[in-house]
């Protein structure tokens, strides 16, 4: 099994990797299997499930071979070069190694792919993944406002609950949350920094179904709201949408991130991000991969570092 599987990855990590045309044809019986892929599948539905599976896969190598194995398969916004040996050249250039030992990398990484997928179970995705998440952050008031606003796609029928988290770090007594529309919302505790909640729609949704839901959280006081709003995807999401309004005199740049990846090493610098004469910074991601940074930062705290963010 895991011989095939190697092969298959082998194949997979040619051209453009996961974001090669025809994607359905590039993944084997295993790989498919391995990822939960069926023929009912089309290729947008198997692409999300073999993003989805891979970065789990990923994020359980030893770290070293993190940053090999992601450039290799695409897995990496800014690196997703048509040809593999160009990514293994961006890689060699990143870590100040020579491109066969990159090479070594991956094919260390993908033997160790192999075994871990047939080995871990596929994390339980609920059956659903996101279309576009809209998120406005009001500061110019007293009691800092937040409203996300979700837009969800459903992969498989009988789904009857939703769970999310705020992409902003607050301690859960010094927030108020409200369901502005969409179903009912339960409290699933605040683990760490970051509100948990389970959505409950009126009825259980059909596989294909758009569904919509939006929560405003209105903070205690300015004190309560961190200086960043740090997204780290758990499954995949088509459009991230961020609006920031500042007091007019307070900020001049922020720092965003496009897909980081999260190194126990370094802190990632993030792009400057200029705040416009009306105060407000707009910005938005696509095609966010689960596992990686997106958001913006305008300040420091530990709570706010991007490598807690997840």
């Amino acid at each position: 099994m895991t011989t095939n599987l190697v092969r298959e990855l082998k194949t997979l990590r040619k051209g453009r990797g996961v974001h090669a045309g025809r994607i359905v044809d590039k993944v084997g019986a295993g790989l498919a299997a391995a990822c939960g892929i069926t023929r009912a599948d089309g290729p947008a539905a198997a692409r999300q499930k073999l993003v989805t599976r891979l970065t789990e896969l990923v994020e359980q190598l030893p770290e070293d071979l993190q940053l090999a194995a992601r450039a290799a398969f695409g897995l990496i916004p800014d690196v997703r070069h048509p040809l593999y040996q160009e990514r293994v050249g961006w890689v060699a250039a990143m870590i100040d190694r020579d491109a066969r030992t990159v090479r070594r990398r991956v094919d260390e990484a993908v033997d160790q792919l192999a075994e871990l997928a047939v080995t871990t179970s596929r994390r339980d995705d609920g059956g659903w993944h996101t279309a576009e998440l809209s998120v406005a952050v009001a500061l110019d008031q007293g009691q800092p406002e937040v409203l996300e606003r979700y837009q969800v796609v459903v992969d498989e029928d009988g789904v009857d609950s939703l769970e999310f988290s705020s992409v902003f770090p607050v301690r859960r007594r010094d927030v108020d949350v409200h369901l502005l529309y969409g179903g009912t919302l339960q409290d699933r505790g605040s683990p760490l920094e970051r509100p948990g909640f389970t959505l409950v729609p009126a009825e259980p949704l059909a596989r294909g179904e758009t569904y919509d839901f939006a929560v405003r959280y209105r903070l205690l006081n300015r004190d309560a709201m961190h200086p960043c709003v740090l997204h780290v995807p758990e499954r995949p999401c088509e459009v991230f949408d961020l609006r920031v309004r500042f007091e007019h005199d307070r900020k001049r740049f922020v720092r965003t991130f496009d897909g980081v990846l999260q190194r126990s090493d370094t802190e990632p610098s993030g792009n400057q991000h200029a705040v416009d004469r009306a105060g407000e910074i707009h910005v938005r991601f696509r095609r966010l991969l689960p596992g990686l940074l997106y958001g913006a930062r305008w300040g420091g705290s530990a709570v706010c570092s991007a490598r807690r963010a997840s």
